[in-house]
């Protein structure tokens, strides 16, 4: 151990400041606040900290795809792989216009901690491509998507960069991936690599329940916290922004715990019904209506910025990023928030929320369900197996259980807010990995 901690310590002759803070913006300047927080509260060792604050690779391929009317257009993609200390990189891809190389970063590093903090054997990547997916055929996105896939070659792989669903990605995009790549690859090797994504169709080596499984994990994180206050979630009022996978399924186990949905927005506008809004009906009205909430005839219609300010004791935000910000912070009613997204409150506007004792139920904690359904799809694709939809909740059930107990206990023990103490666990963990294992050369 001595000869290893030696190994780091001369890892780098410039001294390293613990305290040294780099001029950012937007997600990244969020999730690197966040890193230097836990790092000051751990005294993470400065040079394993150099190595955290920065990303492996950063992969930005352009490639020219054939539209439906024959002209061709060039697309940019991106796939950040920030560590791979724990295991392989792990992490979604998103087809967005707000997609970079700076969000990418941001997702990335949180893609780390919340693999970390799950103990799953994986690091942190992320990625995407920057379009608007509504103003592409279905033929369109099948060919930008396998190209894609061809673009990024042998930077991704099962046992070396495993892509998943994210924002305005799905079961499909997955599997035109997978078979994108295994055509790639010898015959005889073509199977074998299946598990190169997670998030496919259950008929095409997907794991039953994946769908719902970061939603299930944000409603578990909800009931245990819950649970660990002596309350009950019955006639608790919530409201939810993003109605997608996430948005739906975490209402969807609110309603059958008992909890009452007030208030939705999604990225067509918002509604409110102070008597409840029906879960199943509004997600049958979305598939009608081209996904929109908008005109629900069970509820009236709501300006977006009056959106926060509904009255609730729940809010979950599994939409975008940066949404919940200084400027209405203080004019959210909940008591708890419950992170489905990724980075959906930025620094200034969490510390207002603080003060004012809110409970915030932190992203790498509360939406990480989805990765753990990843690691489930992973393992019975790699072994050869088939998991049954109770075996996969169960599954799910427990391990979010054992994160969300170790993170709530290191929080009461340390005085902290949730998030800082999800970091600390999770940055401990990767820097075990480092101190025993020292640095090649």
């Amino acid at each position: 151990m001595t000869t290893i901690t030696a190994d780091l310590n001369n890892l780098s002759t410039e001294k390293a400041s613990p305290k040294k803070k780099v001029p950012l913006k937007g997600m990244m300047n969020n999730v690197m606040e966040q890193f230097y927080k836990a790092a000051d509260h751990i005294d993470l060792h400065p040079n394993i900290r150099k190595i955290l604050s920065i990303t492996n690779n950063e992969i930005i391929v352009n490639f020219p795809v054939k539209m439906d009317n024959g002209e061709v257009e060039i697309f940019t993609g991106y796939r950040v792989q920030h560590n791979n200390a724990l295991g392989p990189y792990k992490g979604g891809l998103r087809y967005h216009p707000t997609v970079d190389i700076d969000a990418a970063r941001a997702l990335a590093m949180w893609m780390t901690w919340k693999t970390s903090l799950a103990g799953l054997p994986y690091g942190g990547a992320k990625g995407g491509i920057q379009l608007d997916p509504s103003k592409y055929s279905q033929n369109e996105l099948e060919r930008i998507t396998r190209r894609f896939t061809f673009a990024l070659a042998d930077n991704i792989g099962p046992e070396h960069d495993i892509p998943a669903p994210d924002v305005n990605t799905n079961s499909q995009t997955m599997a035109w991936i997978a078979d994108t790549y295994m055509s790639t690859r010898p015959p005889a090797e073509r199977t074998a690599n299946q598990h190169v994504v997670t998030g496919k169709p259950e008929g095409s080596g997907g794991l039953e329940g994946r769908d719902r499984a970061t939603g299930y994990g944000v409603f578990l994180n909800i009931k245990f916290w819950a649970e660990k206050n002596n309350k009950t979630l019955k006639g608790k009022k919530f409201i939810v922004q993003g109605f997608g996978n996430v948005g739906y399924w975490a209402a969807y186990f609110m309603e059958k715990e008992g909890a009452k949905l007030v208030a939705v927005q999604d990225a067509y506008g918002s509604i409110r019904s102070a008597n409840g809004i029906n879960v199943e009906d509004l997600y049958n009205y979305t598939k009608l209506n081209n996904g929109s909430i908008s005109g629900f005839p069970d509820a009236f219609d709501l300006d977006n910025e009056k959106f926060f300010v509904t009255e609730c004791d729940i809010c979950i935000p599994a939409a975008l990023g940066n949404q919940i910000t200084k400027e209405n912070a203080s004019k959210i009613k909940a008591n708890l928030i419950a992170e489905g997204a990724n980075g959906p409150m930025n620094v200034e506007g969490e510390k207002i929320l603080l003060n004012r004792g809110v409970t915030i139920i932190p992203d790498i904690l509360c939406n990480s369900g989805g990765v753990v359904g990843s690691y489930f799809e992973w393992l019975q694709n790699r072994n050869g197996e088939l998991w049954h939809l109770d075996e996969v909740m169960a599954k799910l059930d427990k391990k979010i259980r054992e994160s969300f107990n170790k993170v709530f206990h290191y929080a009461e023990k340390e005085g902290m807010d949730l998030r800082t103490a999800a970091y600390c666990i999770a940055i401990t963990r990767i820097e075990k990995a480092y101190i025993q294992r020292g640095i090649f050369p």
